[in-house]
């Protein structure tokens, strides 16, 4: 067997990438060892993907046919990043460049919005990926008139008297999406139901959302023919995923379910991932949105946006996930546009002053996840000597095993990749993402565990 390592440096030297190949020989080495037990498996992958915003789509409009063209081949192609999935708000949220929402007073919903600023972008991704890619539709707020504030942004709460009135609202709009040839694969109840925000936002109690889908929204899917969507709970923060799906899933709604979206922005609780497998196994677990917030992150530390990212993406996949999300495909050179300066960064700016396309070291640390673990892989059972070296491994629809390794100490770290009764040396780089994949030497007819 060989092993096919490919690295990208760190702080400093972010532009610096190399390839190195290391054949498995017998051994018996005891430290420094990462385990692989490909006869075990869990959770097969989904994909990758990111977000179409308004902002997005706002910055996507400026650039130039050939700028664009660079920018999708990087996110879709096979080669490339391969997402497979993208994300898109219902109306507006603080990724927009003002507030927006499709319904009005006669009755019939106004889409030039998303006509105008969304649809393009979600045409090109689809011709550079050349497939229709799957949409996951998530709301931030109902109609203001639906809601007890009278205002999308600040928090309040939906109208009880209004329920049936927005399960027809979201069905519609994702019609609206169909009839125009994409593939609603996904809903999201609803972004962040515990989060009083400066911008769009919407509160629900668990046995709120429980209600609503159950008497109003699953009702109304039945009567329009898409109770085939994936419905998924919560999408907020990790460290209360397991409460809500707790709370909700029941004999009367487990159909509904499809499984729980969830955000990093409180911090690891990988443990909280655990408890949802083990509660609920036959229900997904999605992370729908991660960025680094420049509200906690020096927007200067890009290697500190990049190794904070990389380790919440091991962490989320070893720990169960079927789908990984990152937020804004693009953004502009502050971080934006965000009607209430909420900005963050994204794999790709775009200088719209210099009208220069700038991808980040972030956006090469998550090409490492994106191209290696392809679509249909299985994780597979690992082991590793202590906390300086992260990994994640899986084994690839085509029989190869796929790894993607994360020094993260300001030293080289030597490691052995143990296989059976065989094993590789490595020299993982300083403040360095890896990622790697196993197949057979030269000679070697397959490789069968």
């Amino acid at each position: 067997m060989k092993l096919k390592l490919h690295t990208t440096f760190g702080a400093g030297r972010w532009n610096e990438q190399f390839e190195q190949t290391v054949l498995f020989v017998p051994g018996e080495t005891e430290n420094r060892v990462l385990n692989l037990y490909p006869e075990i498996r869990y959770q097969r992958l989904e994909g990758f993907g990111g977000a179409v915003t308004d902002a997005a789509a706002f910055v996507y409009a400026q650039m130039d046919e050939r700028q664009k063209q660079s920018l999708m081949e990087a996110y879709f192609s096979p080669g490339r990043m391969n997402y497979q999935m993208l994300r898109v708000p219902i109306d507006s949220c603080d990724f927009s460049t003002d507030q927006y929402e499709a319904w009005t007073e006669s009755g019939e919903l106004d889409f030039s919005r998303v006509e105008e600023r969304i649809l393009p972008m979600l045409r090109d991704a689809e011709r550079a990926a050349g497939r229709r890619l799957p949409l996951m539709l998530a709301p931030w707020s109902p109609p203001r008139h639906m809601k007890n504030s009278g205002k999308r942004h600040g928090g309040g709460s939906l109208l009880p008297e209004c329920r049936a009135e927005y399960a027809e609202y979201l069905c519609r709009y994702m019609e609206e999406f169909i009839r125009r040839g994409f593939l609603v694969k996904a809903l999201s109840l609803q972004n962040e139901p515990k989060a009083v925000q400066t911008w769009d936002s919407c509160v629900y109690t668990a046995q709120e959302e429980k209600t609503f889908l159950r008497d109003f929204l699953w009702p109304a899917l039945k009567r329009r023919g898409l109770t085939g969507l994936e419905i998924y709970l919560w999408d907020h923060n990790k460290e209360r995923v397991y409460e809500w799906m707790r709370d909700i899933i029941d004999a009367e709604t487990d159909e509904m379910i499809a499984g729980a979206a969830f955000h990093w922005y409180s911090g690891d609780h990988f443990e909280a991932l655990d408890l949802c497998r083990e509660r609920f196994p036959g229900k997904k677990l999605v992370l729908s949105e991660s960025c680094i917030e420049f509200s906690k992150f020096d927007p200067s530390d890009t290697f500190g946006a990049a190794l904070s990212f990389a380790h919440e993406m091991i962490g989320d996949l070893n720990h169960g996930i079927s789908f990984f999300g990152d937020w804004n495909l693009l953004l502009d050179e502050l971080g934006g546009p965000n009607y209430v300066g909420n900005y963050c960064l994204a794999p790709f700016l775009y200088d719209t002053k210099e009208k220069r396309l700038r991808p980040q070291l972030l956006q090469q640390y998550m090409e490492h996840f994106s191209r290696t673990l392809t679509p249909g892989s299985e994780r597979i059972g690992a082991s590793r000597f202590d906390e300086s070296v992260e990994m994640t491994a899986w084994m690839r629809p085509d029989g190869s095993l796929a790894l993607v390794l994360l020094n993260r100490e300001d030293r080289p770290a030597p490691v052995v990749v143990r296989l059976q009764d065989r094993e590789a040396a490595l020299l993982l780089q300083p403040e360095s993402i890896s990622s790697a994949v196993i197949e057979p030497a030269q000679g070697e007819t397959a490789l069968i565990f």
